[in-house]
């Protein structure tokens, strides 16, 4: 019997009314802007059609060019300003949550990990990207 990793779990509240976070999380002109864990990487292009049935898929590769790589995947459910889940083309599955407290948003994301890299790097890489957001849409 295959042991399964745990879930990953990264959160953060973001400054901003949820439709407004929905918009900027959802939309690929604000994608290219966020998408990043480091500094040194970025998302040159994204292509989103944000509903349950739709396909996503962005590039992300370091600013040297020396690496990159392709992520997407498909919606398994939308629903508008609340929640997004999707699985991988490796069959991973992404849960997103998106709550409104006020003019404040609650986002919180979790995700099943992959095997090459330790628990503790995803969490941390993809921790980077939801703080790259919300640096990003309070900002904007």
């Amino acid at each position: 019997m295959e042991n399964k990793a745990p879930v990953i779990t990264v959160q953060t509240i973001v400054n901003v009314p949820v439709a407004k976070a929905w918009e900027y999380w959802s939309e690929p002109e604000h994608i290219t802007k966020w998408n990043s864990a480091s500094e040194d990487w970025h998302t040159p292009r994204a292509e989103n059609d944000l509903r349950t049935g739709g396909k996503f898929s962005s590039r992300m590769e370091a600013k040297d060019g020396s690496m990159g790589f392709d992520f997407g995947g498909v919606y398994d459910l939308v629903k508008d300003q609340e929640y997004i889940g999707y699985h991988m083309a490796d069959g991973r599955q992404v849960q997103i949550f998106f709550t409104a407290e006020g003019n404040q948003t609650k986002i919180v994301e979790s995700f099943d990990p992959e095997s090459q890299n330790p628990i503790e790097m995803q969490q941390a890489g993809w921790q980077a990207i939801m703080d790259n957001f919300k640096t990003y849409v309070e900002s904007n």
